[in-house]
């Protein structure tokens, strides 16, 4: 593989063409950070973009997938590894199971070492590539289809208000009894023998709704568009990062309106005990995986402004044990405490009883293994998905219940965060 810098008075327009010449490709994907590095002083790039395949990695049912991928990570060193871990892969790690089908049809997992490799930071682009020269001449090539997104289809929710409501009391009850504290309560909104342009509804997503951790994927008929601003877990040398989300509201239609969302959301019990209750799991996860007395939190609670809504994210870091094989800390963790509850085993349990639909990718992690060791996945939330092949779209919203919560007050919750994906749809919420 050969390097090769470049550089672009218009980055924007090249990565526009660059993720359409990608998606020609069988798999493909593009992390796109929206100009968050200023603010994240983990992340590597700006926007990192993958397409073509070298060696792929599928779940099969003769051994457990996380052995398979520390095999296939250990056949190729030094390289850029992206792909996705399915919210489903806890059945591999605890004695769960999920009584749901697979309707989208998503692979549990994917991995890929890339033929090509395009790294972006600033106007800067640096392309990884057998013939980086190229690569670089055919996607400047690309002639831009800048159209309109339209969506054809009808949205229909796997779970009624009714269906909710009764499944949100019957949580309660667990919380009640001690059975678990907080859990995670999710349900899908999906379409079937649509008309869909993934491409454009990216581009449109991201608009819409710009993100820290964004990203498109690409697996053969599978498309994943997703609009995450939450870290589940990143390696920097021997340093993990974990930034749960728990806690939201609304914008306002004023600065002044905005700031008090703001000030309310800071000074919200309820979501201020969601988050803490997350920061205590999460810590936990990390110990399996950290130095003795290396776990810190080194943020609570702070107030972040998306385009959509505000956010409480908190930030907690671990020095990570010598000798430790990248995947045992991310096995550690997953999925996200953030997507489940706590306990967490109880939380999944419950959660498979009384949802409604297999969450599949949805609530799991999208990233990559960089070649130095480092490691960066996301949460899966705010994520559109779509089978060419099915015609079919899916997505998923919900929100972490307590003995607090209130049933008409967290469903509409949950509509507050399928807005940028409604609203991508035609759709007002």
């Amino acid at each position: 593989m050969l390097t090769a810098e470049y550089f672009s008075e218009n980055i924007q327009q090249f990565t526009k063409q660059a993720l359409q010449w990608a998606s020609l490709f069988n798999s493909a994907c593009c992390f796109h950070s929206h100009g968050s590095n200023t603010q994240d002083p983990y992340r590597k790039f700006d926007i990192l973009l993958a397409a073509g395949v070298t060696d792929e990695l599928f779940p099969t049912p003769e051994q457990p997938f996380f052995t398979k991928l520390k095999h296939f990570i250990a056949q190729h060193p030094h390289q850029w590894i992206p792909g996705f871990l399915a919210y489903d892969l806890k059945n591999e790690l605890e004695t769960l199971q999920t009584n749901h089908p697979n309707e989208q049809g998503i692979p549990d997992a994917y991995f890929f070492v890339p033929k090509h490799l395009i790294q972006i930071n600033g106007n800067q682009i640096s392309i990884n590539s057998n013939e980086p020269a190229a690569v670089f001449q055919q996607i400047q090539s690309i002639a831009v289809i800048d159209n309109p997104f339209s969506f054809s289809g009808k949205v229909q929710a796997k779970m009624t208000k009714k269906a909710y409501k009764y499944a949100f009391k019957q949580l309660l009850e667990h919380i009640h009894r001690g059975d678990i504290y907080e859990v995670n309560l999710c349900q899908e909104f999906f379409a079937e023998q649509v008309s869909f342009s993934p491409l454009e509804a990216y581009w449109q997503l991201s608009t819409i709704s710009p993100t820290p951790f964004s990203c498109y994927f690409k697996v053969y008929e599978n498309h994943l568009l997703c609009a995450s601003p939450e870290r589940f877990l990143a390696k920097r040398q021997q340093l993990l990062i974990s930034q749960p989300i728990k806690g939201t509201a609304a914008r306002g239609n004023t600065p002044e309106e905005d700031q008090q969302c703001r000030d309310r959301l800071r000074a919200n019990q309820k979501e201020i005990s969601e988050n803490i209750m997350i920061v205590d799991l999460v810590r936990n996860d990390l110990t399996r995986s950290a130095q003795p007395a290396s776990v810190r939190v080194n943020e609570l609670l702070g107030v972040y402004t998306f385009q959509q809504v505000h956010q409480l994210i908190s930030t907690i870091t671990a020095q990570e044990k010598p000798g430790l094989h990248p995947l045992d800390s991310i096995q550690a963790t997953f999925p996200a405490g953030s997507m489940t509850g706590a306990p967490k085993i109880n939380a999944m349990k419950l959660i498979d009883t009384f949802e409604s639909s297999s969450r599949g990718l949805y609530a799991g992690s999208i990233g990559y293994f960089a070649p130095d060791g480092d490691y960066d996945f996301n949460v899966v939330i705010r994520t559109l998905f779509f089978n060419e092949q099915k015609k079919r779209i899916s997505f998923h919203v919900g929100g972490a219940l307590t003995a607090e919560a209130q049933a008409e007050e967290e469903y509409q919750e949950c509509l507050l965060k399928a807005k940028a994906i409604m609203e991508l749809l035609g759709f007002k919420v």
